[in-house]
């Protein structure tokens, strides 16, 4: 007489009224997009976060002129995004010391962004 059908996911309707099926979960193609979109965008900060630091930190072990806007620009905002990790660690020399804190900062920035993007890309 009847069959009933298997089950399967129902399509939802948005507020256009087009119906739409969700993605593996529960996401919809574009909030799938939208999400690779913003952990591309964290993959991107956190580059230019550390290419920042690292950038600071071979200015100074190549003692470059202290004097120059550029320089100090790049110093500064290095200086800015290590604030945190300054001072960890200490030694005889001021140049070793800034560049082991500040590789230290630029490796957990790698490390913490990474994960985020990656838990953000893995949402897609």
């Amino acid at each position: 007489m009847f069959r009933a059908k298997p089950a399967g996911t129902a399509p939802a309707v948005d507020s256009g009224g087009r119906s739409y099926r969700r993605g593996a979960g529960g996401f919809s193609r574009g909030s799938r997009a939208s999400i690779g979109a913003l952990a591309r965008v964290v993959h991107l900060i956190i580059s230019i976060i550390v290419l920042i630091i690292v950038a600071g930190i071979v200015l100074v072990l190549l003692k470059a002129n202290a004097t120059n806007t550029i320089v100090v620009d790049v110093h500064d905002a290095a200086r800015w995004l290590v604030g945190p990790f300054d001072g960890i660690f200490s030694f005889h020399s001021a140049r070793v010391a800034l560049a082991v804190n500040w590789g230290v900062a630029a490796v957990v920035y790698l490390l913490v962004g990474g994960l985020v993007g990656r838990l953000l890309g893995s949402r897609r």
